[in-house]
Formats: C-alpha cells, structure tokens, sequence
C-alpha cells in the first residue's frame, strides 16, 4: 500500500524491514482498541544484531543514536503490519521505551535514545512526537545496545 508516510519513507531513504518474528513466548504486537502497544524492538538486519555490547564501553553515544534509530525502524516494520500494511493509520506516536545497554558510568541514555524519537518526528511529523522513558540497563537480550518498544494510535 502506498500513501503519504511511505513517500516520506522513501524521501528520507528508509526501507522498513519485513517485521521481526518473536524470539520467546510473546507476540510481536497487540491491537487493543484503537492503541497497538509493540514489544521490544533490536537493532537487527537481516537476522544480524547490527550494535552489540554497551554503549559508553564498546559503543560510542554516536552508535547508540544509530542502534535506536534502527530498532525504532524496526518498531515502525510491527506498526505497519499491525495497520494493516498503511502507515497512514498511524494518529500518533504516544510513547516509546528506549532501553540501553549501558557501562557502569555511561549517563547519557537520553541522548542514546533521541535516535530513536528523532526519527518517528522525521517520518510522522507532529504525530511522531511522543512521550518517552529512557533507561539504562547491563544487559539486552542477544547482547544489543538498544531495544526499543512503543504504543501507538491509529485510525
């Protein structure tokens, strides 16, 4: 399906990977209502944990930004198949968990996760703004740097 959010996909250069088959015993999204609420997303291409390890110890703030950008990329892949292939349905980008993978006395976990808030406001505009938590931890599954989940509105 084609609509104005996939032309500003493809404006910006961004192709959504086909979305990501769970892991463990959990579904990759649920629709309750009007709202989709998204489990975890990683930083994943092509079955391959793209940023792994702590960011502030073998990651860069900078990788962390691109880690959370890409996992929210692969949020954006759940949304589309929980809208029925039309991102257009998309009213709102309520709000995103943004995790880090941190080292010890990494503090900057807010900026880590602007990669991901940056890019829902680049694609949705003002319904890409949301509300956000940004949390570190010392350790993610399959050992990535971020993991990102959120809720949305659609139409």
């Amino acid at each position: 399906m084609s609509g104005k959010i996939d032309a500003r996909l493809a404006e910006l250069g961004i192709t959504l990977p086909a979305p990501a088959k769970p892991v463990a015993n959990y579904v990759p999204f649920v629709v309750s209502g009007a709202h989709v609420f998204v489990s975890g997303q990683v930083p994943i291409e092509g079955g391959v944990v793209k940023y792994a390890g702590r960011v502030g110890g073998e990651l860069s703030a900078e990788d962390g930004q691109a880690a959370a950008r890409m996992a929210a990329i692969n949020l954006m892949s759940q949304v589309r198949e929980a809208a029925g292939g039309d991102l257009d349905r998309v009213k709102r980008c309520v709000r995103l968990g943004v995790y880090v993978a941190s080292a010890a006395d990494f503090t900057d976990q807010p900026r880590v996760a602007n990669g991901a808030s940056d890019v829902m406001v680049e694609v949705f505009g003002e319904k890409g703004r949301h509300a956000r938590t940004a949390i570190a931890t010392n350790v993610l599954p399959l050992n990535c740097a971020v993991e990102v989940d959120g809720i949305f509105e659609l139409a």
